[in-house]
């Protein structure tokens, strides 16, 4: 690191990435990371004051990109059928993108992920959340029939009925020939019973 470069947390997450991507999850360090950005490890707890810490706080980094791609389809002015069938393609575009093109950081991020569930449960409330404006403005659009004071658990129940192309458990089935197909099915099923 260049004298006249600030060490921020930033710098730290990216590094840190760096470093899990390399090493993978049981064999990096914080040792490591200080290393790659050339202070010592002292100066990286002054930013995370536990391994753990910088672990929860680069897997919350890593999932936050996903609700930053997914905000203009929650906040957009298309009618909310399309937003809801763009959010819905765009989350699995994502995790497929995450899971084929960097397979090494996406198996180390599983590990990160299982560590830190609180950090998981906050982010997939975002998600619901993202799910519930784009079905509230479905609501008020007169497209979907979604109650008022159930919007949030119509949302969990849209999220959870598309888990096998978002979940990462099911990375594996991602690759199949058919799941183009599956995918548009269970899409058009959820926007057939969402219909007012």
């Amino acid at each position: 690191m260049a004298a006249t470069e600030t060490l921020t947390a930033e710098r730290i997450l990216e590094a840190t990435e760096e470093v899990l991507r390399r090493y993978g999850p049981a064999k990096a360090t914080v040792v490591d990371v200080a290393r790659v950005l050339g202070v010592s490890h002292g100066s990286v707890y002054r930013h995370f004051r536990t391994k753990a810490a910088l672990r929860e706080a680069v897997t919350e980094r890593w999932l936050e990109r996903t609700i930053v791609a997914l905000r203009p389809y929650a906040e957009g002015r298309e009618p909310a059928d399309e937003r809801l069938t763009g959010w819905l393609t765009a989350l699995f575009a994502l995790k497929r993108r995450k899971a084929g093109g960097d397979p090494e950081l996406m198996a180390t991020f599983q590990v990160l992920i299982g560590e830190n569930s609180a950090v998981v449960d906050r982010h997939e409330d975002h998600l619901v959340e993202q799910i519930a404006r784009i079905l509230a403005d479905g609501r008020d659009e007169g497209l979907f029939a979604a109650p008022e004071r159930d919007a949030t658990a119509t949302a969990r129940a849209v999220f959870d009925a598309t888990d096998r192309f978002h979940n990462p458990a099911h990375a594996a089935d991602w690759s199949a020939p058919d799941i183009e197909v599956a995918f548009t099915a269970v899409v058009s099923l959820v926007q057939r019973a969402l219909r007012a």
